[in-house]
């Protein structure tokens, strides 16, 4: 059987790989190259070198850095709300709690639902039923409402998510080793942070890198809930969105003309590089901490 396996399986495994090169690699060498370029189409542009990435770094007529900014504090408090959350949901779930899967699916329900539809939808509900209402604004009156709009409406889109990953890594943990520290007189909290916390920490690892990443990368709810704005005009005339994120942001550069182009392929590399670090050093970070059963 070994052998029959291994004879078939490049053939298996070449429509995957197919695909693979196709929608991934390519594309992605070919970002890198025309980051490096102006142009119109794939077969219209002109070399420029280090130009467009001068120009998302260095020039501030393309929002980048307060896009940035924006984006960075929106994930760090929707990292640690949704695990933090999660977590205690799964815990509280793995309980003898009556009804408890029911509770697992009702949590779990608003991931099924797809970003721009749950973007529009929470729109609508916060806008005409809460804010317009009570102090007569919307979402898009001021950066503050925007970001508690997407923070909000992304951690009741994760929190399920990830609760579901919490609860596999701790039915995973031995009932022996908590039984053997109830034995030792380990309290509640000490069993919590030296046996359960441990145990689980594989799980938590996935769900930093995902929670990281889905942050980083938001651009349905953005671009649904509050389009970028509100925007305000500098001194030199140029127009800033506040509750821009990166990825819409790129989208906005894009534009109609080459430079435009190239300037927003350069983003996206910058883009790529900075979640790719984060995430990196997350995952080294967090998998030295993780135990062996």
């Amino acid at each position: 059987m070994y052998r029959s396996l291994k004879k078939w399986f490049p053939l298996f495994l070449l429509p995957t790989a197919l695909a693979f090169l196709v929608s991934f690699v390519v594309p992605f060498l070919y970002g890198i190259f025309f980051s490096f370029c102006e142009f119109q189409t794939l077969d219209r542009f002109t070399f420029v070198g280090l130009d467009n990435f001068k120009r998302v770094l260095f020039s501030g007529q393309y929002n980048f850095w307060q896009s940035l900014g924006f984006t960075a504090l929106f994930t760090v408090l929707s990292v640690i709300i949704i695990n933090v959350a999660a977590f205690l949901i799964a815990y509280a779930l793995t309980r003898n709690v009556p009804g408890r899967n029911l509770y697992r699916t009702v949590f779990f329900m608003p991931n099924l639902i797809g970003g721009i539809v749950l973007g529009y939808v929470w729109r609508t509900v916060i806008n005409y039923g809460v804010l317009i209402p009570l102090l007569g604004k919307d979402l898009t009156y001021s950066s503050t409402f925007g970001f508690i709009g997407l923070l909000f409406v992304l951690c009741w889109q994760q929190i399920g998510y990830m609760m579901i990953i919490y609860i596999a890594g701790l039915q995973s943990v031995p009932d022996s080793i908590l039984e053997a520290a109830k034995i030792d007189g380990a309290s509640g909290w000490q069993t919590m942070r030296r046996v359960t916390i441990p145990m689980v920490m594989p799980s938590i690892t996935i769900c930093l890198f995902l929670s990281i990443t889905n942050s980083f990368k938001l651009y349905d709810q953005n671009l649904a809930l509050t389009g970028g704005l509100p925007a305000v005009t500098d001194e030199q005339g140029i127009t800033h969105r506040l509750t821009q994120m990166l990825a819409l942001c790129i989208s906005d550069t894009y534009g109609n003309s080459a430079r435009a182009h190239g300037t927003a392929q350069a983003m996206a590399v910058v883009f790529f590089l900075l979640v790719a670090v984060i995430s990196l050093t997350q995952l080294m970070l967090t998998r030295r901490k993780e135990v062996q059963q």
